[in-house]
């Protein structure tokens, strides 16, 4: 560990975090690993729930502390959270989203961040990417995580943005620019086959074959996200040094209640990336 240590001195390792909703959740679990091998994070990117785990993270937060704040979120606060608000951009007005993330953040200035950050939204009217770095950190990542349809698009500096997920989902590419010289991705955005897949494994074991639940509106509006932004994963993980990837698969877009799960997933992927990620930033 002393030479790995001593190897890391002078590199600059980069953690992109991909969107996911509840699936992102399994962040947390990639950055405890991170932790516990002694791999340090020099800067963060993030996309939607990438962004408000990055940004924690940037605050200070160690992975622990982030991973409390996860498990102490009820599903009867999410529910009032996700109350159908409807606004003239988006299904959710976002207001109640925001005041709890705001809990979380607080009035903070990228400025005062302990590690660099940058997080990811899409300017709806162009359709440019729009990367964030400065003001309000609570702004930027509200705008990262505006759903198109289903939140309000957010109002950044005479624009409307929503989710970076649409140009970015894994915003490798922005570390690059950050001059990251060693990039790890974390991504929980999969193949929508694999959603299939994997919830028939998932009712085998539960002994309810053929009684998955009926998907809501925010599920089927998160699934056509899904396929829409898979299409731009794969471009942007081919940048990154070691892709791991949790497999959450099974995990709907809105089950936060299964954040222990999600988390623990991100655990066991990361841990399966640790000698690779030791093995490249050693050579």
């Amino acid at each position: 560990m002393v030479l790995l240590r001593n190897s890391l001195s002078d590199r600059k390792v980069g953690l992109a975090l991909s969107g996911g909703a509840a699936r992102g959740l399994a962040h947390i679990g990639v950055l405890e690993i991170l932790e516990k091998e002694g791999i340090p994070v020099s800067m963060i990117a993030g996309t939607s729930i990438g962004a408000i785990v990055g940004a924690m993270y940037a605050q200070g937060n160690n992975a622990g502390r982030i991973k409390e704040v996860a498990l102490d979120l009820g599903w009867k606060e999410l529910a009032r959270m996700f109350a159908l608000t409807p606004s003239k951009t988006g299904l959710l007005s976002g207001r109640k989203i925001k005041a709890r993330l705001k809990e979380l953040i607080g009035e903070a200035d990228f400025a005062d961040l302990k590690i660099p950050f940058a997080c990811v939204a899409t300017d709806i009217i162009t359709g440019e990417e729009v990367v964030i770095q400065h003001g309000p950190v609570l702004e930027a990542v509200v705008a990262s995580m505006s759903l198109p349809v289903i939140f309000k698009a957010a109002r950044w500096h005479g624009r409307f943005l929503v989710d970076g997920g649409v140009v970015n989902p894994v915003p490798v590419s922005v570390l690059k620019d950050m001059e990251a010289d060693f990039i790890i991705a974390s991504n929980v955005i999969t193949k929508p086959a694999d959603r299939v897949q994997n919830t028939q494994q998932v009712a085998d074991m539960q002994n309810h074959i053929g009684k998955e639940k009926e998907p809501n509106i925010l599920d089927i509006m998160m699934q056509f996200v899904n396929i829409t932004y898979y299409q731009a994963v794969k471009y942007g993980i081919a940048g990154a040094d070691v892709v791991i990837e949790p497999e959450v698969a099974h995990i709907g877009f809105t089950d936060f209640k299964n954040a222990r799960e999600c988390i623990s997933r991100g655990e066991s992927a990361a841990q399966a990336s640790m000698a690779e990620i030791k093995r490249l930033l050693a050579g």
